[in-house]
């Protein structure tokens, strides 16, 4: 089993940055593929970043790309999401997530999931 617990969200005016962390407990962290997805109010979730066990492979969704960077420091079993120049359609609960193996972008394929923190970019 795998804890994940994300902290960091919260009300940020457009044009302004965050940065999302996420905890990790449990089995070895660095064993795990990691991923950050949102999910708007009545929509589904969606794939945001995934980096790779080690931290030198990263993957984004095109709208998230050249503004936010994922990284993870597996000393301190904690995964990170910074957000810069934050646009109102970026507001969404944010879910950390770890999966055995290699990348993805499918929600399907993460074994482990946080509860999630809220973001709202105000206009």
């Amino acid at each position: 089993q795998v804890q994940l617990v994300e902290s960091g969200g919260g009300l940020v005016q457009a044009g302004g940055s965050l940065r999302l962390s996420c905890a990790a407990s449990g089995r070895t962290f660095s064993n795990y593929a990691m991923g950050w997805f949102r999910q708007a109010p009545g929509k589904e979730r969606e794939f945001v970043a995934t980096i790779s066990w080690s931290g030198d492979i990263a993957y984004y969704t095109d709208s998230v790309k050249g503004r936010f960077t994922i990284s993870r420091d597996n000393t301190k079993n904690t995964l990170y999401l910074q957000m810069n120049s934050l646009k109102p359609v970026d507001s969404a609960i944010y879910y950390c997530a770890a999966k055995s193996r290699g990348l993805s972008a499918q929600t399907t394929t993460y074994n482990y999931w946080g509860q999630g923190t809220q973001v709202t970019v105000s206009s």
